[in-house]
């Protein structure tokens, strides 16, 4: 017997995708498994997708690491191809019960047969977790460079925010985990700059992953933190190394973006 896996990317950030009836009891060791990327196929995560008979789905997300994700946007848009995919339609209104509650997703095809564009609920951006110090920039020191300002926010998952001139000024290795270290739960860590009229640039390290080329949860928390600090209007474009997302804080709380299929596999069960 062998189970069946697809793998998608958006904007970089990539993920395995299986669809199955219920969840594997191993489901952490074959995320950590699948995601190597010396050893297995390679991915920032493994995103479980359950049918159920009226149609709707559920999504569970696993970090590289194995931790598990309440929300990803890109994983989200990834994971809505899959079901289109599977269901054999080139566009697709889905609703997808996260642990981060239920988030709408509208697929649309391209003049590209692999890729993609989706729209998806985001929720809503709360505030965030406090770190273990009273003064985190102080307590983590030069590595994180000039850090005009930041600020914490949760989207189903825990965000740092640092605006800071240029991101890709910061050892992103050294500053991001140090950052994330003063969280009890950890937490993912956004180097963010305003380039462009309502646009900003960011640079990522994702909690359970490391260094990633994109993060669509935390695309949304930085534009809306910028935002509130009146430094972007309601539509952002969020600028990553893996490509551009588009954020839509006006009315739902909307991320846009492409996502790719790459290919098909089968691993046979152990």
């Amino acid at each position: 017997m062998s189970a069946r896996y697809s793998k998608h990317h958006g904007l970089g950030n990539d993920f395995i995708v299986t669809l199955t009836d219920s969840l594997p009891l191993d489901a952490v060791d074959r995320a950590v498994a699948l995601c190597d990327r010396r050893t297995g196929i390679g991915a920032d995560g493994l995103i479980i997708g359950i049918e159920r008979p009226d149609r709707k789905v559920v999504m569970r997300l696993l970090n590289s690491d194995g931790s598990p994700a309440a929300l990803s946007g890109n994983g989200l848009r990834c994971f809505a191809q899959a079901v289109a995919i599977n269901r054999g339609v080139p566009h697709l209104e889905l609703d997808v019960d996260t642990p981060a509650g239920v988030r709408h997703c509208s697929v649309m095809a391209t003049d590209d047969k692999n890729t993609v564009v989706a729209t998806v609920d985001m929720g809503v951006v709360c505030p965030g977790p406090d770190p273990d110090v009273d003064d985190l920039m102080d307590a983590v020191g030069p590595s994180v460079g000039m850090v005009k300002r930041w600020e914490t926010g949760d989207i189903g998952n825990p965000h740092v925010v640092c605006e800071v001139d240029d991101p890709f000024e910061v050892d992103l290795a050294v500053a991001g985990p140090a950052l994330e270290a003063h969280f009890e739960e950890g937490a993912n860590v956004h180097f963010v700059a305003v380039t462009g009229f309502n646009e900003l640039t960011v640079r990522v390290w994702e909690r359970g992953a490391g260094i990633t080329k994109a993060c669509g949860t935390g695309a949304t928390v930085a534009a809306q933190l910028f935002h509130n600090w009146d430094l972007v209007g309601p539509k952002v474009v969020v600028r990553m190394p893996g490509g551009d997302a588009l954020v839509d804080l006006a009315g739902p709380l909307t991320l846009t973006g492409p996502a790719t299929h790459i290919a098909d596999f089968e691993v046979p069960d152990a």
